[in-house]
């Protein structure tokens, strides 16, 4: 064991001032002050607005992929889905599809609001995409307010 350095050691001294949270971060790292663009990013991601399309994207493509698997257990358990009924589920699954690879422009995150909408909606044909659009609903809510909590 050794013993623990002397308490006037300018070594132990320097350790622990550069330890405390008035010291800035070191040269080279992102978000330091001596680098580009120096201001620190609140949300600490490379990317923030990439993460955020990615989980607008994320959240609409396994909308998609949950629309089309529940077609047939909801016509063969649930009873009456009608062919407009089918039509418009594939065309909210096309729709969601279409808007998750549009996720850079502008429109992408009110369309994809107004797609949980319309999934509320398609409850008047069958119960069931009522409960879907409740739980996307919350999902799509959720997305959005992480997007304004990281972009601002």
């Amino acid at each position: 064991m050794t013993a623990p350095p002397p308490a006037g050691d300018d070594a132990a001294a320097a350790d622990a001032s550069a330890n405390t949270a008035d010291s800035p971060p070191a040269a080279g790292v992102p978000g330091a002050a001596g680098v580009p663009g120096g201001t620190p990013r609140p949300s600490g991601l490379r990317n923030p607005q990439a993460a955020v399309r990615g989980l607008g994207a994320g959240t609409l493509a396994l909308e998609a992929v949950v629309l089309l698997l529940a077609i047939q257990p909801i016509r063969v358990l649930g009873g009456h889905l009608s062919g407009w009924g089918v039509g418009a589920v594939v065309a909210l699954a096309v729709a969601c599809v279409v808007v998750a690879g549009s996720m850079r422009r502008g429109w992408a995150w009110p369309a994809g609001t107004a797609i949980q909408v319309l999934l509320l909606a398609c409850g008047l044909l069958h119960w069931s995409l009522a409960v879907l659009g409740l739980i996307f609903g919350a999902a799509w809510g959720y997305a959005t307010y992480v997007r304004r909590t990281i972009l601002g």
